[in-house]
């Protein structure tokens, strides 16, 4: 079985594939991944040996140059219309990336943005092939627990509570949004034109790369995914011998780092975090993630990185400072290790919102922190308990999700 894995996205989307094609491998499957052809997700491929097949454009560039546009006030970018528009731009770049790379492939799966998602949807549709969309956090499907996500120029009707209705209202919002573009397509392939543009891209029966201790799934009659565990990757790799000089000279450190969130004010708020810090006397390993965060200084105190083995250095550090990407908190939580999560945007506030319910960590409220909230924040991460809750915690986190979806996959084939 030759298997096509398929996102448009950042780390967060591309790391998931990369471990499920190791999984499939092992199966004794062929697995390829097609993902933005930024320089680090082709070095993190190529270091596990699983092909790359280029999307249609590197992902820090495209989203480098709708902030560009952002910034200097245009106000197409945060618009229903500029939003479709950028959509439809990325659907047709990745059909044409997809098509290629589909060739001699058995089954699609598709996760990251909803627009590349539905250019697999179109190519495995137009090849005859199988295809499973997949999520990495339950808020992204459809169920009366929750409600969906909103898009600028689409907000939720106003005074209606009912989650059903308004997922009823978001199929509606992604025809407007998504639509027009995905039936284009389609009709340019000689297929006929679909009046719900979401279910066939979703599906019925989607994969959730989402551990269920951090991501419970609730029982719902709006659809039936199937729950895998997160898709994670086995890394072995040792940490640089400076880093470990840095780290063995001292207590702990406190991790800090957005991931691929490239936001300018958080470089702001790096410094700002570094100080509180060493307010409290302890060290700092500071990531410098697409925002590019940097001390103010060059002190001993604070190690700067570029990238790091987060499972080799998560279980050295006091407590990890994040955005609450998906990866980040479960590698986070299978360390063991305190969390502070300053949740930005999508997904991230549900992460912060779950590991402060399971207390093995602290949910910072707001995404910009201030001398004193993040001072709360860390001193309450760090008391004894959370520490204690977090370690308890660290073994029921599955490690297996990648392998379990691989399964599933080959299963579906043989049926």
């Amino acid at each position: 079985m030759r298997v096509l894995l398929s996102t448009y996205g950042s780390r967060g989307d591309v790391q998931p594939l990369a471990a499920l094609a190791v999984a499939l491998r092992a199966t004794g499957a062929e697995a390829i991944v097609c993902a933005p052809p930024d320089a680090e997700f082709a070095a993190l491929l190529e270091r596990i040996g699983v092909p790359l097949a280029p999307a249609n454009a590197p992902v820090r560039q495209w989203v480098s140059e709708v902030m560009k546009r952002s910034a200097a006030g245009d106000t197409r970018e945060r618009s229903a219309e500029g939003i479709s528009e950028r959509a439809a731009g990325i659907m047709a770049g990745q059909v044409e990336a997809l098509s290629v790379a589909a060739e001699g492939c058995d089954l699609i799966v598709a996760a990251g943005l909803f627009p590349s998602m539905a250019a697999a949807r179109l190519v495995a549709d137009r090849a005859g092939i199988g295809y499973f969309g997949a999520a990495f956090c339950p808020i992204f499907l459809p169920s009366e627990h929750h409600k969906p996500h909103a898009f600028p120029g689409r907000p939720h009707p106003p005074g209606v509570t009912d989650n059903r209705v308004l997922w009823d209202y978001d199929i509606e919002t992604k025809n407007v949004m998504f639509g027009g573009a995905f039936n284009r397509l389609r009709a340019s392939m000689g297929m006929a034109p679909v009046e719900n543009v979401r279910d066939p891209v979703l599906t019925r029966r989607p994969l959730l790369a989402a551990d269920p201790v951090l991501a419970p799934l609730l029982d719902t009659d709006l659809i039936d995914p199937v729950q895998t565990g997160a898709w994670m990757l086995d890394d072995d790799r040792p940490l640089p011998s400076v880093l470990e000089a840095f780290l063995d000279a001292g207590d702990p450190p406190v991790y800090v780092g957005f991931g691929s969130m490239p936001m300018h004010a958080l470089r702001d708020a790096a410094s700002l975090i570094v100080a509180v810090i060493r307010e409290q006397g302890l060290r700092a390993v500071l990531s410098k993630g697409w925002a590019g965060l940097v001390p103010d200084d060059g002190a001993s105190d604070c190690f700067v990185v570029d990238e790091a083995n987060h499972q080799a250095l998560f279980p050295r550090v006091a407590a990890v400072v994040h955005h609450g990407g998906a990866g980040t908190t479960a590698a986070a939580a299978r360390a063991g290790v305190p969390q502070v999560v300053v949740a930005q945007i999508a997904d991230q506030p549900y992460w912060a919102g779950r590991v402060a319910a399971l207390g093995i960590g602290v949910a910072h409220e707001g995404t910009t922190p201030t001398l004193q909230s993040f001072s709360n924040a860390l001193s309450g991460a760090l008391q004894p308990e959370i520490r204690q809750r977090a370690s308890a915690v660290a073994p029921e986190i599955r490690t297996d999700g990648a392998m379990v979806a691989a399964r599933l996959l080959l299963a579906s084939a043989g049926r």
